[in-house]
């Protein structure tokens, strides 16, 4: 046992760190008497620092001080040490103490660089246009303040929140390094989880190990104070209970941040450049997207939560239809009766993602269109309400409570769609494989067969496990025993929810129902590491999609020749079915598909209650009081607010700190970028509507690929074999349909086009992460609706892009289509990508990309501009 150190020494470092971090020195001689605090612990002498700074008015300090003292002392369940107060610490312990002290002092440093927030009006200017929810947000954090802002407008953001999980952090490092590793925007908005595909059962791999080396050096680079470690929570679940808030933006690297838009923040998926980049700076840009509204009314019935309804809405709505290409906002009546939990069912389905299903050989039948996806939204969210208000107003951290902004959209906001669901309509639904609004019925597919069932992923809140462990009660003291067939996994999204189910009997309930419980991480929803689906196994799961391989890797069964071929092959895959907690628990006991009613029906109702309402909220007659709303402003109504914060007085006059964003002059370019050919010439090659990212760099490249050569190898490889193929012999015009690219968010996906040899796609539409990412990453994506473009290019057709023309012509006819490249993704290709232009402009690159146009008149007549052109 290592032995324990002296107390007073560690308050010395702990002295020293303060007048490091934050030039305040402490008088020893007068503030601090030594002598009385020689008994205590260094635990209780950083109590009793943060006392005196108090009374020297250094409030911020001696506030996270304390907030240091309460983190050491929570239980490692809920990101603590889990020390006592008047615990002798070794030098290990004080390590991570004194790691807590100097990261936390440091965040007041990156809070003091921050923009200042706008002041907020009480209400709406005269004369300005309606706006939605998400509008109302977007124009909170434009940095030009214009207080006003509509569908199509192009606006420059400061971003509140960054997230990542250890996969998509790893491509961020990667990008990140090549940058020359500049420091992050604040050290205490980068939120770090490790859940995709750590596991204890292979935290031998050296591939796992080397994705835990690279999450512990960020959270030690970057002196990061929100970083619990792996297998803490799932991305999503924590950062939702505990840190979002209302009114702020939220960018992520992966598609499912949308899921915070519950809590009426905008949270949005984007691309590992597009995550890299303002998690450096601060900053993004947007064009302004169309809002679809949805009404919710009427009242569920007992026991239906967030995943029914979701299913419902894509059932009665269908994917990529009225969300593709939006924001959803949901609002109505009805919210009273969602819980927070529910909304973030919801809102973590709203997302883009779809999948095309194609025979194995492109020669025998053409490609099937299959209708798989989620929502196929930007992203979703909510109106706050008390609800929200409620659920933030719980939480044990006052710094993730009072930065809450509450906006609502006004009466006359115009959404481009409005469509209402009567929440007494939904029921208990199943999504049949391999498309999540294949909704029907339960009572449809009642007696199914199963193998496996699994409860869990990020949709799963706790109120889904609680109920679904309620049901399981019911019926093992009904007498339901499983079957000893089949295979039954059950992961909560985090260890705090883990904790509570332990308090309340729930994990012993499950294990009596044959479920084994699993760590918190992404699990079967992933199929990506020691939780896969075997080959031709059909489950039941309350993940939120059931594509092709995403329960585990497909295999090929070789079938007797067809004519004209020499052989062939059919896919055997993991057949995974979506379904709530609650019918996924009523089903594992036979493992057959059951209709979880009547066990529903028999639920103790004030007992659930109790159970997911905190007991503060649970007394009658409490008066509520609906959050104040509140309205952007512009910098003409509010011409005293600055754009920037003036740096503390009392801070050092020294080079910031790791996490800090240099103020150096960036670096030159190497080399002169590679630029797009004027024209680019190649053979078509016809791909259908929905061509997804899981397909295009399917799960298994994400673990072993760097490079675009290795993405390459792989890209569409288990739906359409012979695309690798096709492009190598010269069809490397990709001609598709509608939404290219939609899916998960993985930026890899034009890496491995680009890998594999592709030099254009053009498509009805693209899917908005990866319309990103195409020119963040250099690949040309042109969008041409006309349907006589898509008669006249066949597979096999020249077709030539004349890019400076902005033109598309097809075959020996040379007829001819035109396209719009937005100068945003015009300067990008040139430039060589976001990489190019950060390496050029630095840190500010988006206050220059994004600068309005100074157009002026040359001699010879021609007009040229100094700025960028939406």
């Amino acid at each position: 046992m290592a032995e324990a150190i002296d107390p007073q020494l560690t308050t010395q470092k702990i002295l020293d760190i303060l007048l490091r971090t934050r030039n305040i020195k402490v008088d020893t001689s007068k503030d601090f008497d030594t002598k009385s605090l020689t008994p205590q612990s260094s635990l209780q002498q950083l109590s009793r620092v943060s006392e005196i700074l108090t009374s020297a008015h250094h409030a911020r300090e001696a506030e996270t001080l304390a907030t240091v003292l309460s983190l050491a002392t929570q239980l490692p369940d809920f990101g603590g040490l889990g020390f006592k107060e008047d615990q002798e610490l070794n030098s290990q312990q004080e390590a991570q103490v004194l790691f807590f002290v100097s990261a936390w002092l440091e965040s007041l440093n990156s809070e003091d660089r921050a923009k200042n927030q706008p002041k907020l009006l009480t209400s709406r200017p005269k004369g300005r246009r309606g706006m939605t929810l998400s509008e109302k947000i977007l124009s909170a954090h434009d940095i030009e303040r214009r207080g006003e802002l509509k569908p199509g407008d192009m606006v420059r953001v400061d971003v509140d929140w960054i997230m990542a999980s250890e996969i998509s952090w790893a491509a961020m490092k990667k990008q990140y390094d090549a940058l020359g590793k500049p420091g992050i925007f604040r050290n205490d908005r980068f939120w770090l989880a490790g859940d995709h595909v750590i596991d204890p059962r292979v935290k031998d791999v050296p591939l796992i190990k080397q994705l835990v080396a690279d999450s512990e050096a960020a959270k030690t680079d970057f002196m990061m104070t929100e970083y619990q470690g792996m297998n803490y929570t799932i991305m999503h679940t924590e950062f939702f209970r505990e840190r979002a808030q209302p009114g702020m933006l939220v960018i992520g690297s992966d598609s499912h941040t949308c899921s915070s838009g519950s809590l009426g923040c905008l949270a949005i998926g984007l691309g590992v450049a597009d995550v890299t980049v303002p998690l450096i700076t601060g900053e993004t840009w947007f064009k302004v997207p169309e809002s679809v509204a949805i009404r919710l009314v009427g009242k569920p019935s007992p026991g239906i939560g967030g995943k029914d309804t979701i299913l419902y809405i894509l059932k009665k709505l269908k994917r990529n239809t009225v969300a593709a290409e939006r924001i959803v906002e949901f609002m109505g009546p009805g919210l009273q009766y969602l819980s927070c939990d529910a909304r973030f069912a919801i809102a973590n389905m709203t997302t883009v993602s779809t999948h095309t299903t194609s025979p194995p050989f492109p020669e025998v039948q053409k490609p099937k269109l299959s209708t798989n996806q989620e929502f196929g939204g930007i992203t979703g969210i909510f109106t706050p309400d008390q609800t929200t208000h409620d659920f933030i107003s719980q939480r044990k951290s006052p710094r993730n409570k009072k930065n809450s902004k509450y906006f609502r959209p006004d009466k006359d906001a115009v959404y481009i769609e409005t469509h209402t669901i009567d929440l007494s309509l939904v029921q208990s639904f199943v999504a049949r494989y391999p498309s999540p609004d294949d909704v029907v019925p339960i009572s449809e597919v009642q007696g199914m067969h199963l193998d496996g069932c699994f409860i869990g992923a990020c949709t799963t809140a706790e109120e889904d496990l609680i109920l679904a462990a309620m049901v399981l009660d019911l019926g093992l003291k009904k007498g339901y025993r499983p079957t000893s067939a089949g295979k039954r996994k059950v992961v909560p999204g985090s260890l705090p929810i883990l904790h509570r189910l332990q308090e309340l009997g729930f994990v012993k309930v499950y294990e009596a129902a044959g479920f084994e419980v699993g760590v918190p991480g992404c699990s079967y929803c992933v199929g990506m590491s020691a939780d896969k689906a075997a080959k031709g196994e059909v489950w039941l799961s309350s993940q939120n999609r059931n594509f092709e391989n995403r329960m585990g890797t497909g295999a090929y069964l070789q079938l007797p020749p067809l004519p004209g071929m020499t052989s062939t092959s059919a896919v055997l895959r993991s057949i995974g079915n979506l379904a709530s907690a609650v019918s996924v628990a009523a089903s594992s006991f036979d493992m057959k598909v059951t209709d979880p009613r009547s066990l529903l029906d028999e639920l103790d109702l004030d007992h659930l209650e109790s159970l997911l309402r905190p007991a503060s909220l649970l007394k009658k007659n409490t008066v509520k009081k609906h959050p104040i709303y509140e309205e952007p402003s512009s910098s003409d109504l509010s011409a005293s607010i600055e754009t920037t914060h003036k740096p503390d007085s009392r801070l050092p006059e020294t080079p910031p700190l790791t996490n800090a964003a240099p103020t150096t002059t960036p670096p030159e370019v190497p080399s002169q970028p590679k630029k797009l050919p004027d024209i680019i010439r190649g053979k078509v090659q016809i791909l259908g509507d929905f061509i997804d990212t899981d397909a295009l760099a399917p799960s298994s490249a994400l673990l072993t690929c760097t490079t675009d050569l290795e993405y390459g190898a792989f890209c569409l490889k288990y739906t359409h074999p012979h695309f690798r193929t096709l492009v190598s012999s010269g069809h490397t015009i990709i001609v598709a349909g509608q939404a290219f690219g939609c899916g998960s968010s993985r930026e890899v996906a034009v890496n491995a086009l680009k890998g594999a040899g592709v030099k254009c796609v053009i498509a009805r539409s693209f899917a908005f992460i990866y319309a990103r990412n195409q020119p963040n990453l250099g690949l040309l994506g042109v969008v041409i609706r006309d349907e006589g473009f898509y008669e006249a290019a066949r597979d096999g057709v020249v077709v030539e892009v004349d890019v400076g023309g902005r033109k598309v012509r097809v075959g020996d006819e040379r007829r001819e289509w035109g396209f719009e490249l937005s100068q945003m993704e015009r300067e990008l290709i040139a430039v060589g990508g976001m990489d190019r232009a950060f390496e050029k402009f630095g840190k500010k690159l988006f206050e220059v990309m994004c600068a309005p146009v100074s157009l002026t008149q040359k001699d010879d007549g021609c007009v040229t501009s100094t700025g960028l052109q939406w």
